[in-house]
């Protein structure tokens, strides 16, 4: 498992590296970055969260992991206690916020998508997917607040219900549920389908296709966010290897703790929730860190450089976590 981990890691690093020489030689410049970023967004990610929600969804499905988003939020709402008991004190406000919010948003889904996929196939997409849905409420309402505390309910609940991924996911879970057959739209022979069932099976492959394109993407535009970062980003200060070192090691050790003493409690974790779980902990700061620290009022360098280093730093991290789990029995 370590291996594949190391494996995957690699791959998308090297992804993400050519999304930033392609920021540093001009190609994916500010504006085609951005509208690359809205389209992931708005569009490959939706699709590909409806068409994996259709094929893998059912009622028992939904029944046995109905609690996922909840361990997603319990996952963020640990990386936020252990953030807030170990951030910076001082009356640099916006520092201590950003440092809080770096440590309890992990990049939960583009880049734990395709380990997830090659551990576990479409379990694994599934279950991050799910994952997603607790991860994105969190974002939009705790991960907003530590950075904008001025942020009103209303706002907050406006920004959750008109996400994308949110309602591609509430989509998908529907229509799955609703007509059992949607599963064999895309795979019908052509010969014994239906005309309805034809067009239904052309627009899911076509979604599917699009769906395709939201990692590679997202990966390129990571690496170019990273390219466009400051010039001193190479150059980590003491905040920055603080939050790497917290969000890389102590939040995941922690959280593998929980999981650990909730087994021997009687409460143990499926393999593949358990092991996405512990994926998601383990991942570096969230790209979308960048963003919101511009968009809230967060310290923007810290943002940045956090997002850099421990992106790089995962590396090593990701694939040793995992080479214990195996080695312990978590």
């Amino acid at each position: 498992m370590a291996r594949v981990v190391l494996l995957k890691i690699a791959v998308e690093f090297l992804v993400i590296l050519i999304g930033w020489v392609a920021r540093k030689r001009g190609y994916l410049a500010d504006e085609p970055m951005r509208v690359l970023s809205r389209f992931v967004v708005d569009i490959a990610f939706p699709a590909l969260v409806f068409t994996q929600m259709l094929r893998t969804v059912d009622a028992a499905a939904l029944r046995a992991g109905w609690y996922v988003p909840l361990l997603s939020i319990g996952a963020l709402l640990v990386a936020w206690v252990v953030g807030l008991l170990t951030a910076p004190r001082g009356r640099d406000a916006r520092l201590r916020a950003t440092f809080i919010f770096c440590v309890a948003i992990p990049n939960w889904v583009f880049l734990p998508l395709p380990i997830a996929e090659a551990l576990y196939g479409a379990d694994g997409v599934r279950v991050i997917l799910l994952y997603n849905v607790g991860a994105q409420l969190v974002l939009w309402s705790l991960g907003v607040w530590i950075l904008h505390a001025n942020l009103s309910p209303g706002q907050a609940v406006r920004q959750v219900a008109t996400n994308p991924g949110l309602i591609a996911t509430a989509a998908g879970i529907l229509v799955a549920l609703a007509i059992p057959g949607a599963r064999t739209w895309e795979t019908l022979p052509a010969a014994s389908a239906t005309a309805p069932q034809l067009a239904a099976g052309a627009m899911v492959q076509a979604l599917g296709f699009v769906g395709t394109l939201t990692v590679p993407l997202q990966l390129l535009v990571i690496g170019a966010q990273l390219g466009g970062l400051v010039p001193n980003i190479h150059k980590p200060t003491v905040p920055v290897i603080n939050v790497v070192a917290v969000r890389l090691l102590l939040a995941p050790a922690i959280t593998i703790a929980l999981v650990w003493v909730a087994a021997q409690l009687g409460f143990p974790l499926p393999e593949v929730p358990r092991f996405c779980l512990y994926l998601i902990a383990a991942m570096p700061v969230a790209i979308s860190a960048a963003l919101f620290t511009e968009r809230f009022g967060g310290d923007i360098p810290l943002g940045a450089q956090a997002i850099f280093h421990s992106t790089l730093a995962s590396l090593i991290t990701v694939p040793l976590i995992f080479w214990l789990i195996q080695i312990l029995g978590l």
